[in-house]
């Protein structure tokens, strides 16, 4: 089972980039997906997922009107990031819950994690 990100890069403020989630080994639609992010020297924080049908997404208070979670039906789920700012800079992980959706808050839900992709907003 691997996920695989993709999407990241060099942006600056007020840029945007949709970062990839791509799984191989299983199918990706029968599994809550999250994204997460790490900022250095900070604690790893949810930033939002997405139901099995991708009819309910969550987001957090801190990117709520600039994130948008959506996944294609078939094995990818994207992270549209608008209006990026400096403190938006972190690496990037989504991650598969295979809970009910409303079991799937923290880390320690997920099971399963891709290796991460980096975000840098700086101008």
């Amino acid at each position: 089972l691997h996920l695989v990100e993709s999407g990241g890069g060099l942006v600056q403020p007020g840029g945007s980039l949709r970062l990839s989630c791509a799984a191989s080994g299983f199918t990706l639609n029968n599994y809550v997906i999250g994204w997460f992010r790490q900022a250095p020297g900070k604690e790893r924080e949810g930033v939002s997922k997405i139901s099995r049908s991708g009819g309910s997404t969550n987001y957090a208070d801190s990117v709520k009107g600039r994130f948008t979670i959506s996944r294609d039906g078939k094995n990818t789920v994207y992270l549209q990031i608008n209006n990026l700012k400096p403190e938006d800079t972190a690496i990037y992980y989504c991650a598969a819950c295979r809970d009910s959706y409303s079991r799937c808050v923290s880390a320690t839900s997920y099971g399963y994690w891709g290796q991460g992709t980096q975000v840098t907003v700086s101008s």
